[in-house]
C-alpha cells in the first residue's frame, strides 16, 4: 500500500536550484535513510513531504486517512505549555484518560473521587496498554517530569519531548530529520529497536551510520540536485556511489570531448536549417546540459601541525564534584598516557561534560588535583558556539588567533587559504558569524581548534550537524592524530573506530574503566546477561599515583644530562642563527647557500629533539 507519493517535485532557494524534478513513492513497512551533504537540501525536501512548505513545482500526495508524524530539527511550541500538555493529545480520548491517571499518581494529594473516576476512565477505553507505552517512551528517553515548563528545558530536553510526543501519537508515516541529536546511547539503542518493528514506516535523515543501517531498509541520496535510491547498508550504498560518480565522470568527458566538434558545427552552419538538422540542434543543447556538469566537490581538508608533547601527560588525582546533592564525580584518578584513546559514556545530565570541564581546567573540582605536563596543549571541542564571537565576521575570528598556520609538514598557509580548506570559499569569509549554520558554525570551531596545535584533544559531541563525508574525514584526521583523544560521543561507529579504553559514568559520582570499544563493551553486557564468560572481565581499576602528585625519583645521570641539554641546545640556537645570518646575506654562491641551508635544517631537527627530551626531564627534575 503506498502512503506517500511525491511527483516532480522542484526547489530554490536564493535562486539556486536545490533541486529538480524529483520523485519519491514510500509504501507501507519502508524504511528511508536519507543522506547527503550539508545545504543540499534534505531538510527542505522533508518540510515539502510533510507539507510545511510548498515547492515551487510538482505536487506531493499521501494517501487519505494516512497520518503523518514529523519530527524537525527545531520544533516551536510556546514555554509556558507543561510537558503533560506536549506529550498528550487533548483530541485522544485514550491519551486524555492517561493523563488525568497520570496526573494523579504524580498528585497524591487529589481527591478519592477524582482518583476514582480517573481509574474508571481507563477501564472505560481499555487505556492500560496505553499507559504502559506512556512509561516506556518517557522513561527510555528521560523525559523530564511531567509538571515542567517547555521554557525551563534545555535544548536536547526538548527534542527528547517531541520526539516521545511522536511516539505516542503512532502516526502512519513517521518523517524524522536526526533522531538521534541529544541522545544518549542506551536511548538510541532503544529507538532504534522500536523503529526496527515491521509496523513502522519511516522516512529520516541521518548521519548516524550505526543507526542508518540497523533500521533502514533503503538508503536514498540528494546529490546535485538528483535523488538516488540503493537497497542496501550502508557499505553498499558507498560501492554503488563510487561506481556512478566513475560512470559519470566517464559521460562528463565524453560529452565534453564530442561537445567541441558540435560547436563547431553549430558555428559553421547556415541559420536556415532543415528538419534533420533541427533534432541535431536539440541534440547540441542536451549535450551542453550533460558536459556542463560540476563534478568539483567541495571536501573538508583536515591538515595541522601538533605540538611537540612530553613525558607527563595528565594526572587527576582523587577528584570529586558534587552539585547539591548530586554527586557528579567521587574520588576518581587516573595517570593519562601517550596515545590514550579514550571514549566517555554515560546517560545524559551523567556529569560527562563537568569531567570534561574538569580535565581541561575549566572547571574547579571540589576536591582533587589535576595537574598537566608542561607540554600539554589542549583543544577542546565542546557542544555550544559561545566561543565565537557573533559580532566578528569568519576571518576576523581567525585572525585574532593568527595571521598564518602552520601544516603538518612545516609549511605555513595563510588564514584565508587555510579557511578554505575548512569549506569557507573568500566570498563566504566576510559573513558575520550570527549568519552561520549550524554545521558552519561547529566548523569554524574545529578550526580555531586546531589552529592552536593541541597535543590533546578533548571532543565533546563533534558529530552533531556534520554530514556524513565531513565525519568520514575528521575520522581519517583523529586515527593519524597522534596525541591523546578524550571523545564524548552518541556516534557508535564514529567512537568504535577512534577508542580503545572507556569511562563508563554509572551515577553517584562512580566512574568505571573499560579495555574496549563500545560494542565491545555492550557485547560484553549481553554475554554477561545471558551467563555467557565472565561478568565484564575487561573492568579494570583507574591508575593511580602512589601519594599526591608522586613523581619519578631523578637519577644523577638525569641531572646531570639535563643540565648538559641545556646547554648544547643554546650552542645549537646560536650556531643556527650564525648560519641563517650568512645565508641572507646573499654574497654566498648556489652550492655554498644550498650546504648551508642543509645545515640549518640538520641543526633544528637537533634542537627540536634535544629540546623534547629536556622537557621530558624537567617534569622530574
Amino acid at each position: 500500500m503506498n502512503y506517500l507519493s511525491a511527483e516532480l517535485i522542484s526547489k530554490t532557494f536564493n535562486d539556486k536550484w536545490l533541486f529538480r524534478d524529483i520523485s519519491l513513492g514510500i509504501s507501507q513497512g519502508e524504511k528511508f535513510a536519507m543522506v547527503g551533504n550539508n545545504g543540499v537540501g534534505k531538510s527542505t525536501l522533508l518540510n515539502i513531504l510533510t507539507g510545511e512548505l510548498k515547492s515551487d513545482s510538482g505536487k506531493v500526495v499521501t494517501r487519505d486517512g494516512i497520518r503523518l508524524g514529523f519530527l524537525t530539527q527545531q520544533p516551536q511550541v510556546d514555554n509556558n505549555q507543561y510537558v503533560k500538555d506536549i506529550l498528550f493529545d487533548a483530541a485522544n480520548k485514550v491519551a486524555a484518560a492517561v493523563k488525568e491517571y497520570e496526573e494523579c499518581l504524580h498528585h497524591p494529594e487529589v481527591a478519592g473521587e477524582r482518583m476514582q473516576a480517573a481509574l474508571e476512565k481507563m477501564e472505560e477505553y481499555n487505556a492500560w496498554d496505553y499507559d504502559a507505552k506512556v512509561h516506556e517512551v518517557t522513561s527510555k528517553l528521560d523525559v523530564p517530569d511531567l509538571d515542567k515548563k517547555f521554557g525551563e528545558l534545555s535544548g536536547g530536553q526538548k527534542k527528547r519531548i517531541f520526539l516521545a510526543q511522536l511516539l505516542l501519537a503512532s502516526p502512519d508515516l513517521i518523517i524524522m530529520d536526526e533522531p538521534t541529536n541529544h541522545l544518549d546511547l542506551s536511548a538510541i539503542e532503544w529507538l532504534e529497536e522500536y523503529l526496527s518493528g515491521p509496523n513502522i514506516t519511516l522516512i529520516m535523515v541521518t548521519h548516524d551510520r550505526y543507526f542508518l543501517d540497523n533500521v533502514a531498509t533503503e538508503i536514498i541520496e540528494l546529490d546535485r540536485g538528483k535523488l538516488f535510491r540503493y537497497k542496501g547498508n550502508y557499505a553498499y550504498f558507498l560501492e554503488k556511489k563510487s561506481e556512478r560518480e566513475e560512470m559519470l565522470k566517464t559521460e562528463v568527458t565524453k560529452a565534453r570531448n564530442l561537445l567541441k566538434k558540435e560547436l563547431e558545427w553549430m558555428r559553421k552552419q547556415p541559420r536556415a536549417r532543415g528538419t534533420k538538422a533541427k533534432y541535431r540542434i536539440e541534440a547540441f543543447y542536451e549535450l551542453k546540459e550533460v558536459a556542463s556538469q560540476d563534478l568539483k566537490k567541495d571536501r573538508l581538508e583536515l591538515d595541522i601541525r601538533e605540538s611537540r608533547q612530553g613525558g607527563k601527560i595528565l594526572e587527576v588525582e582523587h577528584i570529586s564534584k558534587s552539585y547539591g546533592n548530586q554527586v557528579v564525580i567521587e574520588d576518581f584518578s587516573y595517570v593519562f598516557k601517550k596515545f590514550d584513546r579514550i571514549g566517555v559514556v554515560g546517560k545524559n545530565g551523567i556529569g560527562k561534560s563537568t569531567f570534561l570541564d574538569i580535565i581541561t581546567q575549566k572547571l574547579k573540582p571540589d576536591t582533587g588535583i589535576v595537574m598537566p605536563g608542561l607540554t600539554t596543549k589542549f583543544g577542546y571541542f565542546t557542544q555550544d558556539s559561545m566561543t565565537l564571537n557573533p559580532a566578528n565576521r569568519i576571518i576576523e575570528e581567525v585572525k585574532e588567533i593568527a595571521e598564518f598556520i602552520t601544516l603538518s609538514d612545516g609549511s605555513q598557509v595563510s588564514a584565508s587559504k587555510f579557511l578554505e580548506n575548512f569549506l569557507f570559499p573568500p566570498e563566504k569569509q566576510y559573513t558575520f558569524i550570527e549568519k552561520l549554520s549550524g554545521g558552519e558554525k561547529k566548523r569554524l570551531q574545529l578550526l580555531k581548534l586546531l589552529v592552536l596545535s593541541p597535543n590533546f584533544l578533548v571532543l565533546d559531541e563533534p558529530t552533531n550537524d556534520f554530514d556524513i563525508d565531513t565525519l568520514n574525514v575528521l575520522e581519517d584526521f583523529l586515527e593519524k592524530f597522534t596525541g591523546c583523544l578524550v571523545l564524548v560521543s552518541h556516534d557508535r561507529y564514529f567512537m568504535d573506530h577512534l577508542v580503545d579504553q572507556l569511562f563508563i559514568f554509572e551515577g553517584e559520582g562512580k566512574i568505571k574503566m573499560f579495555n574496549g570499544n563500545y560494542t565491545y563493551y555492550r557485547d560484553s553486557i549481553k554475554d554477561a546477561e545471558m551467563g555467557i564468560g565472565e561478568p565484564l572481565k575487561q573492568l579494570v581499576e583507574p591508575k593511580v599515583s602512589e601519594g599526591p602528585l608522586a613523581k619519578k625519583k631523578t637519577t644523577v645521570k638525569e641531572k646531570q644530562e639535563y643540565t648538559s641539554l641545556e646547554k648544547e641546545i643554546q650552542l645549537l640556537e646560536l650556531e643556527k642563527t650564525r648560519l641563517t645570518d650568512k645565508l641572507l646575506d646573499g654574497q654566498a654562491g648556489h652550492v655554498q647557500l644550498l650546504e648551508w641551508s642543509q645545515q640549518i635544517k640538520g641543526i633544528t631537527d637537533q634542537i627540536e629533539t634535544k629540546t623534547a627530551r629536556w622537557l621530558e626531564l624537567a617534569e622530574i627534575v
